[in-house]
């Protein structure tokens, strides 16, 4: 009986996958919970948000990325321009040792560009990071709903909306 109910609970956790926080590494660098918001149907555009963590002894650099799902991938930031919010193009994006980088919404973003599909909530789509001395890891992006703030699985803000929560991209104190 015991067993069975291990079974069970060990397939109702798998069953969550989406919901749940996933991290990754790519040598000192750990990547955290990449994830997306789910976008319209016609949207051309899309946004990836995640953190970066630098546990090593000497700066890195977020270099590029790349996904099958869009034509292109780039390194953004949101400017405000006389009022008017807008988005473009960084260079790559330093992590220094010690310190942890939050790409999210309202900040720096991976701006997926020319989505071959609409992202769609539960889905899971590949994406290559590319770190000046870390290398490529190849990360999943968890697609949460349209007006996450935040990934679901770190629950503090879900389902608020980005209106008034600018999470930043200044470095944060590792804690």
């Amino acid at each position: 009986m015991k067993r069975i109910l291990g079974i069970a609970t060990a397939l109702a956790l798998f069953g969550t996958g989406p919901a749940l926080a996933h991290s990754y590494k790519a040598g000192p660098i750990e990547i955290g919970h990449p994830w997306a918001r789910a976008t319209a149907p016609s949207a051309p555009n899309g946004g990836a948000y995640l953190s970066l963590t630098n546990t090593g002894t000497t700066e890195d650099h977020l270099v590029s990325a790349s996904t099958p799902v869009a034509e292109k991938a780039e390194l953004h930031t949101h400017l405000n321009e006389n009022g008017v919010m807008k988005m473009r193009e960084v260079p790559p994006i330093a992590i220094a040792p010690g310190q942890e980088v939050k790409l999210a919404p309202g900040g720096l973003h991976i701006m997926l560009l020319g989505l071959k599909h609409p992202l769609e909530k539960g889905a899971r789509i590949p994406l290559t990071l590319r770190f000046e001395k870390a290398g490529a890891v190849d990360v999943e992006i968890a697609v949460e709903a349209a007006g996450q703030s935040a990934p679901q699985a770190e629950g503090h803000m879900a389902g608020m909306g980005a209106a008034g929560h600018n999470h930043g991209a200044e470095p944060a104190q590792k804690q």
